[in-house]
């Protein structure tokens, strides 16, 4: 598709991707992204893992603030906003008695708080804006707060200067 064409939004434009994975009969399961590669996943030896991969929850995080950083970077190019980049730090809680079969327990995050620092000279109202419609378009956020997870997510504006 080229810029010069213009795009019917009123009619769904599906995409589709696929991955793979193998798994051998314990917590270290390996997944093929195609023409990105392999990625593994594990749980620690304190939890029964080899402890050679992040948690899929811990994935599942890292999947967040990557699709935060594309979807803002989308956003903000739309709206001629400039910035040098961000820096997260996030983190999780789960009740794992969900996980261990207790029902009624969400065996998935009960709370998501993610600090997102964004270095950008402009404005703070018009970081907002970015803010906000970074929020309301990127997919794994909304997933989550779908599935009524308690999600914290924290912006901030720091000027280049410091």
């Amino acid at each position: 598709m080229t810029t010069d064409e213009t795009v019917d939004l009123s009619k769904p434009i599906v995409r589709r991707k696929q991955v793979s994975a193998v798994n051998h009969g314990g917590m270290f399961t390996e997944i093929d992204f195609g023409e990105y590669g392999y990625f593994a996943t594990d749980e620690p030896i304190a939890h029964g893992g080899t402890g050679e991969g992040p948690s899929p929850l811990q994935t599942v995080l890292g999947a967040l603030l990557g699709c935060e950083s594309v979807t803002f970077n989308r956003t903000a190019a739309e709206m001629g906003f400039a910035y040098q980049g961000i820096e997260f730090d996030a983190e999780y809680t789960i009740d794992i008695r969900g996980r261990m079969g207790v029902r009624g327990v969400r065996p998935h995050f009960r709370t998501v708080r993610v600090d997102a620092v964004v270095t950008t000279d402009e404005p703070e109202e018009r970081f907002r804006e970015v803010v906000e419609e970074t929020e309301a378009r990127c997919p794994v956020y909304n997933l989550l707060k779908d599935a009524g997870v308690n999600l914290q997510m924290r912006w901030v504006r720091k000027p280049t200067g410091g």
